[in-house]
């Protein structure tokens, strides 16, 4: 079956890297290589002796030793590193399923969660998310109503893009109590975890709790660090992982060696790059709240919980992509329309992990005054 075309990233492809104003972006502020260098006194002269051949498959077992302090429960042998959380999706979906099987996908979704299950030629049942009672909370009665014979895998995004929304610990545990009832692997896209505006609220990571649960993590999101191109799969199914790791020498086979070095580095600065992109957060998410109640006649603003990205809706008689290709035009500034996400023609993505955000919240007030009555 024919994979559909990435909605989200062919527009990005088109207006990221012109638009004057990035106001829907997913990740945090990025490092510069002098910056992440700066982080470690001897980092520089260690980078300049790296030898630039074959990396081990799994990925350097420094990284996966760094990645598996990110885990209460894991060790380096349940971690595998991949180019990007991308590959990590594409091999997890293509090891597990089989043509005719099942899977239930928290929805709106990143494209690539339910689209490779679609070519494969499985079933994507979306467990859909509403905004409509001023929460993005899920039905947990629809996730028993909907589990066949042949479900093979529930997909959750948590703290999840783009609603920014995060699951309540007690839905949490039911949904590893129905998956274990069922012996149904439960796939949790965890890259923007350690972004819960409250740490209280943090769950525990799905590969620590559950032996069937596969945790997916990126250096992108909350680290800032996308050009790293460095994802990775944490989980304690053996069989599964001989799987994956046997794939992925039909893909990438390795990960680029300066691109590990920076993320060993990155890692073990975790707790400072992590305080930091949260402090840019908060102090552009202030600037939201006093946005969003001054324009709520034009806008529902539902607060998320984590991460940095939300997903406001528009009030006003317009199809959202409209809007935003106006707003792009007029204004240069880039939002994510709800139409990229196949989720209605209302809602939009607004990114504010960055530290810019404030210029492009600016030009969009301009364009409210100008243009919106």
């Amino acid at each position: 079956m024919k994979i559909k075309d990435f909605k989200l990233e062919e527009f990005f492809a088109i207006h990221e890297f012109s638009a004057p104003y990035l106001l829907c972006t997913s990740d945090c502020e990025t490092f510069s290589i002098e910056e992440l260098l700066a982080l470690e006194s001897d980092s520089e002269k260690e980078l300049k002796k790296l030898r630039l051949g074959y990396t081990e498959s799994l990925g350097s077992p420094f990284l996966r030793k760094e990645i598996s302090y990110l885990y209460e429960n894991i060790d380096l042998e349940d971690v595998i590193v991949f180019s990007g959380a991308e590959e990590g999706i594409f091999i997890f979906m293509n090891c597990l399923l089989e043509k005719g099987d099942h899977i239930i996908i928290q929805f709106p979704a990143y494209q690539s969660l339910y689209e490779i299950a679609n070519s494969i030629g499985c079933e994507a049942c979306k467990w859909m998310m509403s905004d409509k009672n001023q929460s993005w909370e899920l039905d947990i009665n629809f996730l028993r109503d909907n589990i066949k014979s042949n479900t093979k895998a529930i997909i959750i995004n948590n703290p999840h893009n783009p609603t920014g929304h995060l699951i309540s610990k007690e839905q949490f545990n039911e949904i590893i109590e129905i998956a274990s009832e069922k012996n149904i692997h439960i796939f949790s896209d965890e890259v923007y975890r350690f972004m819960e505006y409250d740490e209280n609220k943090r769950h525990p990571a799905m590969c620590d709790l559950y032996d069937k649960g596969i945790s997916l993590g990126v250096m992108s999101k909350t680290f800032g660090l996308a050009g790293l191109r460095v994802g990775w799969i944490a989980t304690k199914d053996k069989n599964l992982f001989k799987q994956i790791a046997s794939f992925k020498n039909y893909t990438t086979i390795c990960n680029s060696a300066p691109s590990e070095f920076l993320s060993i580095l990155a890692l073990k600065n975790k707790e400072f790059i992590i305080k930091r992109n949260l402090n840019i957060i908060k102090n552009n998410l202030k600037l939201l709240d006093e946005f969003f109640e001054k324009y709520k006649h034009l806008f529902d603003w539902l607060r998320p919980k984590a991460g940095s990205i939300a997903f406001p809706k528009i009030k006003f008689e317009k199809n959202i992509e409209e809007f935003c290709i106006d707003l792009l035009d007029k204004k240069g500034v880039l939002l994510m329309p709800s139409t990229k996400f196949d989720f209605g023609d209302k809602h939009f993505r607004i990114g504010f992990g960055r530290k810019n955000m404030p210029d492009a919240l600016k030009k969009l007030e301009e364009y409210i005054q100008e243009f919106i009555k």
